[in-house]
């Protein structure tokens, strides 16, 4: 299917293959003619409690088919999503809330805080129930929002990206390096606030395949192979991290997938390469992208040479209705084996950033290059495009870094860090890993309280305690993925001859 909405999309697959299995959840079955018909069902209480177009309507419910449904609901209305995840912490639901003036919040909580009316989906999943007999789905143009997708923000405010139908659709064509259809089995495993979560479940329902929740809060092996074994799950989506730790403790739970995308940090080569030895059969690929270019902009297929590759495995090729140029300090492009700025065009740009024209117009800027797209995104990342025409990724322009396939900015955990009794100068540092990525998160502060028995950066058990008190501070207003995992106090903060905050001294200080 190519560009379109993401509904329509469905619409199709449930008039061509109505009775083909859409979603496993658990003991609960949908195909795709009940899927289409509840949704429109769903759609049409939506749409009369004020879901339309230009509306953006939060949707607060756990991972499973009822979630599905009413995401798909939203869209039919020609309103776009917000899928929060219920385990954020309540004043971050609430902060979210407030972003997106919505008319109505769908979520299964019988309180909330929210300004707007709530809407409480039915149960029952089998059949339609009836409202939705007159409704039409929503029919205009793809470049309207379809999701907002709530990331890291340097304020402490976490920023909304504004994904339209078309950026999702866009990636998944019958020629393309995620050519889905009937037969192809996901295991839906991701936040859905989360841009991968529309790889998994969109890559799915848009193109006749079978999308497979995991009920568990978090992605395990056993997960993993039990969905394999049990509903034929054959092609998956891991982070750089998770695939890393599934390959140390359980390098065969793989078996019986096709195919196995991953990325959203800098591979490690050396478990790429064990892989690649272990399950010569499954196709491995790299996936790289901002979400402000919704999911992937490029995708490489993996082989045993890219372990040995200068920069380690590529981010390769783009994806369908996607350009990705490597531009200079001046905007020009760069030749090849130049590094200089990733910069991506296409279908694929997000409309903006929620409620912040100013951050907006900062990072998608006019293109000034001939024949490019003339809307670019400027990803802050660095890399170059090799003689081949393939792409590598280099490093930062700025500090924001991935852990465990999450997109942080430091500034927003200083942002709130600092505005907790007691503290007056703080600092988020990310800890490398033995295989040079981020593996942590690291906090240090000082504080206005007494810090006469600290003495050369070491805590007390006094120090100990508040550092705890600290980060449970934190996790009320961000999410699990954003807590430093270390919080330390120092005397001071050290800076570097040239005024600035001396981030390697402050790692000597953590054990090894």
């Amino acid at each position: 299917m190519g560009v379109g909405l993401i509904h329509q999309a469905v619409a199709h697959q449930a008039r061509t293959a109505p009775e083909a299995l859409a979603v496993v959840d658990g003991d609960s079955r949908l195909d795709y003619a009940t899927l289409d018909a509840v949704a429109d069902d769903w759609a049409a209480h939506l749409a009369a409690a004020g879901a339309g177009p230009g509306t953006l309507v939060p949707v607060l419910l756990p991972r499973s088919a009822r979630l599905y449904v009413a995401l798909l609901a939203v869209l039919k209305c020609g309103a776009g999503y917000a899928a929060l995840d219920p385990r954020w912490p309540r004043e971050r639901i609430d902060g979210v809330l407030g972003q997106l003036d919505a008319p109505v919040l769908v979520t299964d909580l019988e309180e909330t805080s929210a300004r707007q009316p709530v809407w409480r989906p039915p149960a029952d999943l089998s059949a339609p129930g009836g409202g939705g007999g007159g409704f039409r789905a929503y029919e205009g143009p793809a470049d309207v929002a379809a999701a907002v997708f709530f990331t890291s923000g340097t304020s402490g405010t976490p920023k909304g990206v504004v994904s339209p139908h078309a950026a999702t659709t866009r990636l998944f064509t019958t020629d393309g390096p995620l050519a889905f259809g009937p037969g192809t089995v996901m295991l839906q495993a991701a936040p859905a606030a989360w841009d991968a979560f529309s790889l998994e479940l969109w890559g799915m329902l848009t193109t006749g395949g079978t999308c497979v929740t995991a009920r568990d809060d978090y992605l395990l092996p056993d997960t993993l192979r039990q969905a394999i074994d049990t509903c034929g799950v054959d092609t998956g989506w891991l982070t750089a991290s998770l695939f890393n730790l599934f390959t140390e403790i359980d390098p065969d739970c793989f078996q019986g997938l096709r195919r196995l995308y991953i990325g959203g940090e800098k591979l490690s080569t050396a478990h790429v390469g064990d892989f690649l030895d272990r399950h010569p059969g499954i196709r491995l690929l790299n996936g790289y992208g901002p979400v402000e270019s919704c999911v992937f902009a490029t995708v490489h297929p993996i082989a045993a040479r890219d372990c040995d590759a200068e920069y380690g495995v590529p981010i390769g090729r783009e994806v369908p209705g996607t350009a990705v140029y490597v531009l200079d300090d001046t905007g020009r492009v760069c030749p090849p084996g130049v590094v200089g700025e990733l910069c991506v065009g296409g279908a694929g740009l997000a409309l903006g950033y929620l409620g912040d024209p100013a951050l907006t117009e900062a990072r998608f800027q006019e293109a000034r290059v001939a024949d490019a797209h003339p809307r670019l995104y400027r990803t802050g990342d660095r890399g170059l495009r090799g003689a081949d025409g393939v792409l590598r990724f280099t490093g930062r322009t700025d500090r924001q870094v991935k852990i465990r396939g999450y997109r942080i900015e430091p500034e927003e955990i200083e942002a709130h860090a600092a505005g907790l009794p007691g503290i007056t100068h703080c600092v988020a540092v990310a800890v490398p890993g033995r295989l040079g990525t981020y593996e942590r998160l690291a906090l240090f502060y000082t504080s206005s309280t007494d810090d006469s028995d600290a003495t050369d950066g070491a805590e007390d058990a006094d120090n100990a305690d508040n550092s705890v008190l600290l980060r449970r501070s934190l996790g009320r207003l961000l999410p699990a993925h954003a807590v430093p995992d270390v919080v330390r106090r120092v005397d001071r903060l050290p800076v570097t001859a040239n005024g600035k905050v001396d981030r390697s001294e402050l790692l000597a200080l953590l054990p090894g």
